[in-house]
């Protein structure tokens, strides 16, 4: 499980042609802003500074908030007229504000412009950046005559970087790679953050002189991060798998799991909603290609491992999230629940895709396909392959378990316990697989979901461009 950090961003917001509240004077605006707690309750989170007598302000104190991509973060941004000291805004009056998700202000290259109207009032300027410093220090050591400790070969030989803290401890920052019966040896590069680097002492080999030496080149690189991609212009294309086979049971009866119940849900649809409702914001024109699998398609009822769930094999794109979830709807009562239950041939689909967009050498697309199912997979050692393939593209795969069955397999694609390898023994360049069970959820809120299989798209994300050397396509700003 990949270890999750605070990212906090900044937004700057500027204001045209706020309303004139005060008599003999223009307003004094201040902006503040608000975040859901659920169930229509807000938190206040930050406020920049008082403009005085402003209609056009430029707030220039930033407004800071953590960002975390598996969540939707619900945004209100208020503009007051204050005319007091008093902290509480009750007694001030509201010129006008607007409701927004982070994630949509995260989606454009350094922020999220907005024009509308509040009555008669204004235009709102939203600036989002990231806070944080990007560069790396790339160190390459290597070291010449090193004492021989084994006593029938040479010795093997790693180095072990450590930072010391204000209070004298020292903590582990790097160890490198074993080099196997070397006195000369040179360890493939790494790099620490410029902030670990700088803050703090690091310990220095102890040398002989006149027996060894270590040399140490140092550079400093960019280091880009998930919002610095999709702030630069990467769209994350979002694609659904469902699964139709007979074991979910006659979807008529309320045993199965794809029962409707009385209030129009499911797992399935609730798996849908969870996590497209996160990753919805970070696609500009919201169409969804959303794909069923394991079913007797009409007309001519042929089992099918890949069928457009709007029966539109041309044009497999559903508008928005509520409109994959109607072409589901639309789709259950025309299918018959078949089998068997094969992953390969919709993660090739979409892997054939995410290769088109490869071809392109930028960051401009990423893709992360949603596969529910409720059994045991039939094709293992294909979707093993498939699954390596799609490690050397931009593509991360997240499975969802439903009912009760047992997902061991799931398990062993997910990769957590150990390197997911293809029957020919090839590795996967790069984990790529969450899978979660669905029941792991039902007495917990429908955010929960989406949280644990998508707080990983983001470090897998990164770590292709990374692997391919590739840079956003409207990189940030350098560090100062």
């Amino acid at each position: 499980m990949a270890t999750q950090c605070v990212v906090k961003v900044e937004l700057t917001i500027s204001c045209k042609n706020l309303l004139d509240k005060d008599v003999g004077s223009k307003s004094d605006p201040l902006c503040v802003l608000l975040q859901s707690t659920g169930n229509d309750q807000w938190t206040e989170v930050d406020r920049t500074e008082r403009v005085k007598n402003c209609q056009d302000p430029e707030f220039s104190k930033r407004l800071c908030i953590d960002y975390h991509f598996e969540k939707v973060q619900k945004l209100k941004l208020g503009v007051y007229d204050i005319d007091n000291k008093s902290v509480d805004l009750k007694d001030d009056d509201y010129l006008g504000g607007f409701e927004c998700t982070l994630g949509q202000v995260s989606t454009v290259k350094y922020g999220f412009y907005i024009c509308l109207v509040w009555f008669r009032l204004s235009d709102f300027f939203i600036l989002a950046d990231e806070v944080k410093d990007n560069r790396a220090i790339v160190l390459e050591v290597e070291a010449r005559n090193l004492d021989k400790k084994d006593m029938f070969g040479k010795s093997d030989p790693f180095l072990e970087f450590f930072k010391q803290a204000d209070d004298g401890s020292w903590t582990l920052v790097h160890r490198t790679e074993v080099i196997k019966n070397n006195l000369n040896p040179s360890w493939k590069k790494f790099t620490v953050s410029v902030g670990t680097f700088c803050n703090g002492d690091f310990n220095k080999p102890r040398v002989k002189k006149e027996q060894y030496s270590f040399s140490v080149m140092i550079s400093i690189e960019a280091q880009y991060t998930f919002l610095d991609y999709v702030m630069g212009g990467c769209q994350i294309n979002f694609t659904v798998g469902i699964d139709f086979t007979g074991s979910n049971g006659d979807p008529r009866s309320p045993e199965s799991l794809h029962y409707l119940s009385p209030d129009g849900t499911n797992q399935y649809l609730n798996a849908i909603w969870s996590v497209g409702q996160v990753i919805k914001d970070y696609d500009t024109d919201k169409l969804f290609p959303a794909f069923g699998f394991g079913a007797q398609v009409p007309p001519d009822f042929k089992v099918s491992h890949e069928f457009a769930l709007n029966f539109n094999p041309n044009s497999p794109y559903c508008q928005g999230i509520e409109g994959i979830v109607q072409a589901y709807r639309a789709a259950l009562p025309q299918v018959r629940l078949y089998g068997p239950t094969n992953f390969s041939p919709i993660i090739n689909h979409v892997a054939r895709i995410a290769a088109g967009a490869a071809q392109q050498s930028n960051a401009a697309q990423y893709f992360v396909l949603l596969i529910i199912t409720d059994g045991e997979i039939t094709d293992l050692d294909q979707t093993k392959q498939a699954i390596v393939n799609s490690s050397k593209l931009p593509m991360s795969i997240i499975i969802v378990g439903v009912g009760e069955a047992d997902f061991k397999a799931m398990e062993v694609l997910d990769g957590d316990n150990g390197v997911l390898k293809a029957p020919s023994g090839e590795p996967v360049s790069r984990d790529i697989v969450q899978f979660v069970p669905f029941k792991s959820f039902t007495s917990a809120p429908r955010e929960a979901l989406a949280q644990t299989v998508l707080a990983e798209v983001p470090g897998q994300l990164v770590s292709y461009f990374k692997m391919r050397n590739i840079i956003p396509v409207n990189p940030p700003a350098p560090s100062k």
